[in-house]
């Protein structure tokens, strides 16, 4: 047993069924290398292990995203600062091969160097629903894209009468066709050509309900997590559950917004060359994050004034429409850090239609009142619509109303 004053370093190479763990002491030396299950017992085990060759100061872990998300949880929990070790450097593994060991100790002294210092996401809140929510999501609209091409696909060859009743529908009109069908003997090319498009129909039809569930689920979370968020233009439901699942249940982690850019693969990369001073897009980064600022500055460019001021006077000094949307997506980035680690308060639907109904005004004379329309104040109430200005105003208003 070794002094438990002693300051040691851990590194895990994780993988599905097993984790390979190597405790360094404070000048890189190999004290030991085991292997454990990776389960909650196993976890156990790891850690009393570390622990014996004294106080664990830092253990770091390999795929904190995939395998190693247990271990990064129950570490966390157990007061054990975690960093996030990126896969070792190819040149290297070439020249000195590659084992599970080489791995563990190459994480352990990864992170005693201060090479790997970024902090993992805990994966323990609001936020890890939403990303679970979001991979059902994803993976229902691919098998609803799918179903939809076999029925478009099957119409093509299927026989005259049918092609004739169905290739001018559209998607959904055809999928409800098709679900009535009333097949007969499957002998027949027509019947099994009925037969197969009624159950890729039907297949169709519960995927669309199922993702009309999904979004629901994920918009109430969203809205529930971050109404600030939700209520920036260009912000739905969809890209807000992207750069919340991004930033993670603790975004904290994130020490600052250009780190925050880079991470979302919107930091400026430099491209100069000679006389040319230049920047080009990054490449690199959260892809699905990069698409949803890159859906919030079309949107702007659509509706907001001042984007569109912008990208016009950025035109007219010579940048070009990539270099003008890559500094769109940077500043961006920059606004939606500061909603993502202190958003501001944003009233609450559920609340201002409480008020309203206790003062006795309905939704019409609100609706006039505030210049809108008495379904998007429903929608507001309801958390269907996310508007802080509008919020905003309705609150201000029904405070003169009441006093």
């Amino acid at each position: 047993m070794q002094d438990e004053h002693f300051d040691v370093t851990g590194g895990v190479d994780t993988h599905g069924e097993q984790h390979v763990a190597a405790v360094v002491d404070a000048v890189g030396r190999v004290l030991g290398v085991a292997t454990f299950a990776a389960c909650g017992t196993g976890y156990c085990r790891l850690l009393v292990w570390m622990r014996s060759f004294g106080r664990v100061a830092c253990v770091g872990v390999e795929g904190t995203g995939s395998y190693g998300a247990g271990l990064a949880r129950h570490l966390a929990t157990e007061g054990v600062a975690v960093v996030e070790v990126d896969r070792p450097n190819r040149q290297r593994r070439r020249r000195r091969g590659k084992s599970d060991t080489t791995d563990a100790e190459a994480a352990a002294r990864a992170a005693l160097n201060g090479e790997a210092a970024g902090a993992p996401k805990a994966g323990n809140g609001p936020i890890e629903a939403i990303r679970a929510l979001r991979v059902a999501r994803r993976s229902a609209i691919k098998a609803r894209t799918q179903a939809a091409n076999q029925i478009r696909d099957l119409i093509v060859t299927a026989p005259e009468e049918l092609r004739a009743r169905l290739r001018d529908l559209d998607t959904d009109s055809r999928a409800t066709a098709c679900a009535r069908f009333r097949p007969g003997t499957v002998l027949d090319p027509t019947e099994a050509t009925k037969t197969a498009l009624r159950g890729l129909a039907r297949r169709h039809q519960a995927l669309t309900v199922e993702i009309g569930e999904l979004d629901s689920a994920i918009s109430q979370l969203c809205a529930t997590e971050n109404p600030a968020l939700l209520a920036a233009r260009g912000v739905g439901p969809e890209v807000a559950s992207a750069l919340l699942v991004t930033a993670g249940d603790n975004p904290e982690r994130m020490h600052s917004e250009a780190s925050f850019a880079a991470l979302c693969g919107a930091s400026p990369i430099e491209a100069s060359s000679g006389k040319i001073v230049r920047h080009r897009l990054n490449r690199g980064g959260n892809r699905q994050a990069n698409q949803a600022l890159w859906r919030i500055v079309m949107v702007r460019l659509t509706c907001d004034q001042r984007t569109q001021d912008y990208a016009a006077r950025r035109h007219t000094e010579g940048k070009t429409n990539r270099e003008i949307m890559r500094c769109l997506k940077r500043y961006v980035a920059r606004e939606i850090y500061g909603l993502l680690t202190d958003p501001p308060a944003v009233p609450n639907g559920a609340d201002l239609r409480a008020r309203r109904t206790a003062a006795g005004i309905n939704l019409t004379v609100t609706a006039e009142a505030l210049g809108s329309w008495p379904n998007r104040i429903s929608e507001l109430e309801r958390g269907l619509n996310h508007n802080a200005d509008l919020a905003t105003r309705y609150q201000l208003w029904l405070t003169q109303q009441t006093t």
